[in-house]
C-alpha cells in the first residue's frame, strides 16, 4: 500500500468511477458488482486518509460508516430508533442554537437604541 496521498486520492477518485459504472449497469437491487465497488469506495478512502495523516497530520471532515446487517431486525423496531435519533439530534441542535448567541452581547444595544428613541 502506498503512503503517498496523491496516488490514494487518484485510486479513490478511481473507486468513484468504478462505483458510477456499476450503479449504471445494475441488474438488480444486491447486484454484486455495486457491492463490490461500495466497498472499494470505503477501502480506497481509508487509504487516503491514512496517506493524508501519515505525509501531512490531516484528515478529511468524511466518515465511511459501516454498513448493519439488518435483516434480522423488525421494520418497526427500525422506524422507532430512527426518530429516537431524529429526537436527539433535534436536542442537540437547540442547544447549539441558544449557544450561538449570547443575549448579554446585545443588551448595551438595545440600550443604545432606548436612548436614541427617547430623543
Amino acid at each position: 500500500m502506498s503512503n503517498d496521498p496523491r496516488a490514494a486520492l487518484q485510486a479513490l477518485v478511481s473507486a468513484f468511477e468504478e462505483h458510477l459504472v456499476a450503479a449504471s449497469n445494475r441488474r438488480s437491487d444486491d447486484d454484486p458488482a455495486v457491492d463490490g465497488a461500495y466497498i472499494a469506495i470505503a477501502d480506497a478512502f481509508d487509504a487516503y486518509e491514512e496517506a493524508l495523516y501519515d505525509a501531512y497530520d490531516e484528515v478529511t471532515p468524511l466518515t465511511v460508516f459501516a454498513e448493519e446487517d439488518d435483516s434480522d431486525d423488525d421494520s418497526d423496531d427500525e422506524d422507532e430508533d430512527d426518530s429516537e435519533d431524529d429526537e436527539e439530534l433535534l436536542e442537540d441542535n437547540e442547544m447549539l442554537d441558544e449557544d450561538l448567541v449570547d443575549e448579554e452581547d446585545y443588551e448595551d444595544l438595545d440600550d443604545a437604541d432606548g436612548a436614541r428613541s427617547a430623543r
